[in-house]
């Protein structure tokens, strides 16, 4: 997963989706080649030469300054999240590759947000989506078919890209499902940028794009998203249907913290109440010690 490949990668994706028309560029009839821009095209639409510009798409330059950056982004119409996908990948291919990187661990400040959240449902992923903590209601509304102490493994924690493709139960979790994958694959696409050298996230990458058509699909498609919030209908086997809004915050150590919360006084509240009573009573009652024998 180079950088210099995915920069080329990238480009075309964005050109192939921007029209002559669209971008202000006369035609003269005929039949186009390619979809979207032509390279000359895009080139003097931006000011910079076509030959520099193939030798960006092929991989061949790494030496992009910002302002050439800038002035690609404004004729390809980028949003800001592609813009800075883009100085991501640029930036990547002049890093050296790097070692197996250690494990991800929470911050102990992280850890007493989460416990001062209480009943709001939290998640910890890594930059890789593994779940590195949760709350009990966390775990009860996302993976209360795993094991709550899974993600104590840090060689064995659930990732959540990998469970909302290949896992029934979470795929089953959200009513429009390729809107949640969509969401996924792009976050996945925005930390590649940043992150052009980790092996362990290119293992992942590839997995999933060898075990699900859907990824691979998505994966082709380039999108880029950088977090905030976004609202999801779930489908939980305890407690039904509620509505979420899943609100994510970034740490200083580049992992997101997922809440789930609910709109006041609507069913979906106390749907997700009743899951908290359940779960954290559930928890408690796992804890009690046996009765002494009589």
């Amino acid at each position: 997963m180079q950088a210099s490949g995915q920069l080329g990668e990238f480009l075309r994706s964005r050109r192939s989706r921007l029209g002559p028309e669209e971008a202000g560029v006369v035609t003269y009839g005929g039949r186009r080649r390619v979809p979207g821009l032509r390279r000359e095209e895009l080139a003097l639409l931006a000011g910079v030469s076509a030959s520099y510009y193939a030798r960006l798409e092929q991989g061949l330059a790494t030496n992009a300054s910002p302002e050439v950056l800038d002035a690609l982004s404004r004729a390809l119409r980028l949003d800001d999240a592609e813009r800075r996908h883009l100085s991501g990948l640029a930036a990547g291919g002049r890093r050296p590759v790097t070692r197996r990187p250690p494990p991800e661990r929470v911050d102990p400040t992280v850890r007493q947000l989460v416990a001062a959240l209480g009943d709001v449902p939290v998640l910890v992923l890594g930059r890789r989506l593994d779940v590195l903590a949760w709350n009990t209601a966390g775990h009860a509304l996302f993976a209360g078919h795993l094991a709550p102490e899974a993600v104590d493994r840090p060689d064995r924690r659930p990732n959540m890209a990998r469970l909302l493709f290949l896992d029934a139960h979470t795929r089953d979790l959200y009513v429009d499902w390729p809107a949640k994958a969509r969401a996924v694959v792009a976050t996945l696409r925005m930390t590649s940028g940043q992150h052009p050298s980790d092996p362990l996230l290119a293992a992942l990458v590839g997995e999933l794009a060898v075990r699900s058509p859907e990824f691979a699909a998505g994966w082709a498609d380039h999108r880029v998203k950088a977090g905030g919030n976004a609202g999801y209908e779930m489908r939980h086997p305890v407690v039904g249907v509620l509505t979420v809004t899943q609100q994510t915050l970034r740490t200083e150590d580049d992992q997101l913290v997922v809440l789930a919360t609910t709109a006041p006084g609507s069913p979906s509240q106390a749907a997700m109440t009743l899951l908290v009573h359940a779960a954290v009573t559930g928890r408690a009652a796992t804890r009690q010690p046996l009765p002494a024998p009589g």
